[in-house]
């Protein structure tokens, strides 16, 4: 088998749960226009991501942008990199690509889709230079804790798609979520943390709303920085 069909199960924990929301008129405009270029559809095969960029560059992967304003804004400071970002809700989509037209940014590209498959099959071993995972859904209650994305399948895929040295970094602002990130990301053999614990916020990743609706709540914000081995 390849390493596409041995990397992760078919059926499996998803990335998301599909929620409602309203698009607004100018975020239906942007996917219209903008989205032909700058949304790259879900394929079940490789991506040529020089093409889809018109260069090469090392490549960042965000998975669940939201309404895309930290991923506009890291984008905006590291025009040296490319950026892979996905969600699956439409009017986030819209969101992001209103940014990036706004900021005129070209080194970003979205994929509408569940993240797990577009690692699986859009994404080469060992050729992303970092992953971010900022503020995935908490899934506080405890009988919902399976649905949580921090689990040993999807961290064993990334891991395996990021290169030698390359970065997972999540955030969250739950501190029992972080210490299950801590535990699953430290029982990765691939992966080694940067810190004895958890790590300082690196400048490149913004304050965003989430982190400050956390601090209001009392939430400390954790920051976990692994590295490819």
């Amino acid at each position: 088998m390849s390493d596409r069909e041995t990397a992760a199960p078919r059926r499996g924990v998803r990335s998301f749960v599909l929620r409602t929301g309203r698009t607004t008129t100018g975020q239906s405009r942007a996917l219209a226009e903008l989205g032909p270029r700058l949304v790259v559809p879900y394929a079940a095969q490789g991506v040529d991501w020089d093409a889809a960029f018109g260069r090469h560059a090392p490549r960042v992967l965000e998975i669940g942008f939201g309404m895309g304003e930290a991923t506009a804004q890291i984008a905006a400071a590291a025009p040296e990199r490319d950026f892979i970002a996905v969600e699956v809700h439409t009017p986030g989509v819209g969101a992001l690509l209103l940014r990036l037209e706004q900021a005129a940014l070209g080194n970003v590209r979205i994929v509408q889709h569940d993240a797990v498959e577009v690692l699986r099959d859009m994404v080469a071993p060992g050729s992303l230079a970092a992953v971010h995972v900022f503020f995935p859904d908490p899934w506080h209650k405890k009988r919902h804790h399976k649905r949580r994305l921090i689990q040993p399948p999807l961290v064993e895929l990334v891991a395996s798609r990021l290169e030698p040295g390359g970065v997972l970094h999540c955030a969250t602002d739950w501190e029992e979520y972080a210490q299950q990130m801590l535990e699953v990301l430290g029982g990765c053999a691939l992966l080694e943390n940067t810190v004895p614990d958890y790590a300082p916020r690196p400048q490149s990743r913004p304050l965003s709303k989430f982190e400050a609706r956390g601090l209001r709540l009392g939430h400390g914000v954790r920051d976990l920085v692994f590295r490819r081995r």
